[in-house]
């Protein structure tokens, strides 16, 4: 018996179910890797679409003829998923393997973005060095500039394919969260005439913002190689501007930001809520909006463990960012020389945060 069980057995504290449920646990962490890589391969398959677009079940055969893939290694990667609950698999009357969608599979397409950056090389490799970075490392020893030579921002602008992943996953996660944000505070733009998006991307979030308030107009403002892509929708209710939010922000009733906060330090977050601040138009009593994350270490909340991965993407892929509590939130508001802090959770990783001068 190995002599820490054996300690343990002589304590008391010795649980042999516990202990045969780690021996099970642990090769979750040996192949952890194979479900992002097993899902990415779905995705650039588009196995889920070929079944929507086909009623939503078809037969191995069948499958496999749509895609071009021989049936064998399909059949495998299918085994998979299924066992994982991403897809069902049942038998036909004649004994013919089918497969059909499920809630998940459906939520794999609507995040196909998000997963297909998160699975890049690029993104990939940083993780390689996180020990540096818990080990003090930041600046040019952080795990992304490690990995690529200048940080993830740098990169995105000297490499427009990286940069297209970033705001194909941003628009991603708008589509799935804007629509909670209108559901569960549906008064947020009372009021209100003008909101500027800052780090808005593609302009995914206003276009659904300015559609669900109509008496708004947006300005998406972002770093110049990302409005300037031609790609871009064109809305008479949407300016879009470059710029950074470090120098200057347009001004606006409302200053929003979704994500963007959680890439940067306690006094770099500082530097731009002040930014936001100047930008505010006094006379209407404006506020700033936040969309990001709060982490509550004592919770039963469902998405609290993708809230704590997604703290761990920051110290991936970003020098100095970081998921964090109410209090933290509290204190950077509070720096930054705002007096009020609402904070409404709604039904997803993020929460929203109301700031008010």
């Amino acid at each position: 018996m190995d002599q820490t069980i054996l300690k343990e057995a002589i304590n008391g504290e010795y649980n042999e179910e516990e202990d045969a449920q780690a021996a099970v646990n642990i090769w979750k962490y040996v192949f952890g890797f194979t479900e992002m890589a097993v899902v990415k391969c779905a995705i650039e398959l588009g196995i889920a679409e070929v079944l929507e677009r086909n009623g939503g079940s078809m037969t191995i055969s069948e499958l496999s003829s749509s895609l071009g893939c021989p049936q064998p290694y399909l059949c495998r990667i299918m085994r998979f998923l299924s066992h994982r609950k991403i897809f069902k698999q049942t038998k036909t009357t004649q004994g013919t393997l089918s497969y059909t969608q499920t809630p998940l599979s459906r939520q794999l397409t609507r995040m196909n973005s998000f997963i297909l950056l998160e699975s890049s090389l690029v993104m990939l490799a940083p993780w390689l060095s996180l020990s540096n970075c818990v080990r003090g490392g930041i600046g040019n020893n952080a795990p992304f500039h490690l990995a690529h030579g200048e940080d993830v921002w740098s990169y995105a602008a000297n490499h427009p394919s990286h940069s297209k992943l970033i705001n194909d996953a941003m628009a991603c996660d708008s589509r799935v969260t804007v629509p909670l944000i209108i559901k569960g505070c549906p008064s947020l733009f009372d009021g209100v005439s003008t909101v500027v998006d800052v780090g808005g991307g593609d302009g995914t979030t206003l276009s659904m913002l300015v559609k669900a308030f109509p008496w708004i107009r947006g300005i998406n403002y972002d770093l110049p190689h990302v409005v300037s892509n031609p790609s871009i929708p064109i809305s008479d209710r949407i300016e879009h501007v470059g710029g950074d939010m470090f120098d200057n922000i347009p001004k606006a009733d409302v200053v929003f930001l979704k994500w963007v906060l959680h890439d940067w330090d306690d006094e770099e977050c500082i530097q731009i809520l002040n930014k936001c601040k100047e930008a505010i138009i006094k006379e209407k009593a404006g506020k700033v909006i936040i969309v990001e994350a709060v982490i509550e270490e004592e919770t039963e909340d469902k998405l609290e463990d993708a809230r704590l991965m997604l703290d761990m993407v920051m110290m991936a892929h970003t020098t100095n960012g970081k998921e964090r509590t109410l209090k933290e939130w509290s204190h950077i508001v509070d720096k930054a020389g705002f007096n009020h802090i609402n904070v409404k959770p709604i039904q997803a990783v993020q929460s929203v945060i109301e700031v008010y001068p």
